[in-house]
């Protein structure tokens, strides 16, 4: 019963404070975004490039495990002593945890191109970047998608940490039980799973779309 009433409680919390939530999820969405197009910046290009030469394997699954094994309080800290208070220190430690998934699924999206297809694109007559670009991104595309939405959803989650380091946006709320009570907290927590769900829709989509491209009789 307890329970119920906490999320009745987060449930009128919400209307009753919808101003509030929507700064704060806009602070935790700017944050998450700037901080997802950094690591697409750094690692999309980076593991298609890869992937496209067959070469370092051995990196994208380091990098992959590097990402899985950091605590996202830690890599906040480390910010915290180098670039202090902010935006952007937690900017900088979401991006270290947003770059595996997007690094090494744009590594296998290409390295898994059919390679029949890839060779008789060289027989026809096409460069390695026509290659890249005509035969490999269009076939690897879902995988390269499946690895944003996961990246995406990583970075969502882990920006609400943001509110102990004056990052802001929902995580001020969910830190803040005295001030929000528990039900001010749940509420916040609740925006934070809407959002990350919301963009992980939105790929999914994407990534629904590009496989049925990728299917023979679609």
């Amino acid at each position: 019963m307890i329970l119920a009433s906490t999320f009745v409680d987060a449930f009128r919390f919400i209307p009753a404070h919808a101003g509030l939530l929507l700064d704060k999820s806009a602070e935790t969405a700017e944050l998450s975004f700037a901080a997802l197009g950094i690591a697409i910046v750094l690692a999309l290009p980076l593991g298609v490039w890869l992937g496209h030469r067959h070469r370092g394997l051995f990196l994208a699954l380091n990098v992959s495990s590097l990402g899985r094994a950091l605590p996202s309080i830690v890599l906040i800290a480390f910010g915290i002593a180098i670039l202090g208070v902010g935006f952007w220190n937690n900017a900088v430690a979401l991006v270290v945890l947003g770059v595996p998934p997007i690094l090494t699924n744009a590594y296998f999206a290409v390295e898994g191109a059919d390679r029949d297809a890839v060779e008789a694109a060289r027989g026809m007559g096409l460069t390695e970047a026509q290659i890249l670009v005509r035969i490999e991104l269009p076939l690897g595309l879902p995988l390269l998608l499946a690895g944003l939405r996961i990246a995406a959803v990583f970075v969502i989650a882990t920006a609400t940490i943001a509110g102990i380091a004056g990052g802001g946006g929902l995580g001020d709320v969910i830190v803040n039980e005295t001030t929000y009570g528990l039900a001010g907290v749940l509420a916040a927590a609740l925006c934070v799973s809407a959002l990350a769900l919301l963009v992980a829709f939105a790929l999914g989509l994407a990534q629904h779309a590009a496989s049925r491209r990728m299917a023979p009789n679609a």
